[in-house]
């Protein structure tokens, strides 16, 4: 098996939750969150953890409940899992770290960041699309769901769990270099995406096609609030990631020159694999301090 794919896994109970995470080092802590598409789990970072750790960081990645080997909550929300978060870095002793999100979990992680500066030492955003202002164009908004180049694939498949073929479309579909997609990654992201994996799937689909049908306007957008993190940021975009995100994210540096917002090109949305190299090169020195 690729040596990749070996880390051990390790459980702990939060909330009644068993969740499943992997940790690497003993360096400064740093808790990565990944997305929400099927099959998704703490297995996104596999590739990153022994980079990270040899470069002076603790990371630690783990199944956000109702993805991977971690059950269901009893909510699908942001704010529930803004929860587990800190509850799971209370079970590890963690009074601080810092946070990774990728996906729609960099919505988490900027969410944490604000409700909770104490706990939050650095925040580093993975291709969250929707931490990107939507483009205008002929009065409609463009890319303002970051999930809207996948949700027709996946709107396919939420009826039926997905054959491997199917799983290795979704990946295709975020990965710039397919060569990646090894028979051991393809095995491990099925066995991710099927049974009680695809059962939560399914339900979350269900529950948030009601909420966007029902759902109303207020509040400001997370990504017109990230100026306001009181630690230090640092983004990361796929320069060919769906839904125009390299348009959106020169939109964003335009309306907040200040941010540290970088491109990574040959990249689409699973930044973790497709930018592995420009990730722990911008992330060790980010959050060690150490250039």
């Amino acid at each position: 098996m690729d040596v990749a794919l070996a880390a051990t896994d390790r459980t702990v109970t939060v909330d009644g939750l068993k969740i499943r995470y992997m940790e690497q080092g003993t360096g400064v802590p740093a808790v990565l969150l990944h997305g929400n598409s099927l099959g998704s789990s703490c297995d996104v970072f596999r590739r990153n953890l022994g980079p990270l750790a040899a470069g002076g960081i603790r990371p630690i990645a783990f199944d956000l409940p109702g993805f991977g080997q971690t059950a269901e909550g009893p909510s699908f929300d942001n704010s529930f899992r803004k929860k587990i978060l800190l509850k799971f870095m209370d079970a590890l002793g963690l009074n601080r770290a810092a946070l990774i999100g990728h996906s729609a979990a960099g919505n988490i992680a900027v969410s944490a960041g604000l409700d909770q500066p104490d706990r939050v030492s650095h925040v580093m955003i993975l291709g969250t699309g929707s931490l990107l202002p939507p483009l205008e164009t002929s009065g409609a908004k463009v890319g303002g769901n970051e999930a809207a180049a996948q949700a027709r694939l996946e709107e396919r498949m939420v009826k039926q769990e997905p054959s491997l073929a199917d799983t290795r479309a979704l990946l295709e579909a975020n990965l710039f270099h397919h060569e990646l997609i090894t028979d051991e990654e393809l095995a491990l992201r099925h066995k991710n995406s099927v049974g009680d994996a695809f059962k939560y799937f399914a339900a979350r689909h269900a529950a948030a096609k009601g909420e966007s049908e029902n759902k109303g306007k207020g509040g400001t957008p997370l990504w017109q609030r990230m100026t306001e993190l009181k630690m230090p940021l640092r983004l990361i975009f796929g320069k060919q990631d769906r839904a125009r995100a390299a348009e959106r994210a020169a939109l964003l540096h335009q309306t907040y020159p200040q941010l540290d917002l970088h491109m990574a090109e040959g990249c689409k949305h699973l930044v973790p694999w497709d930018a592995a190299d420009l990730f722990h090169k911008l992330a060790i020195p980010f959050i060690t301090g150490k250039a």
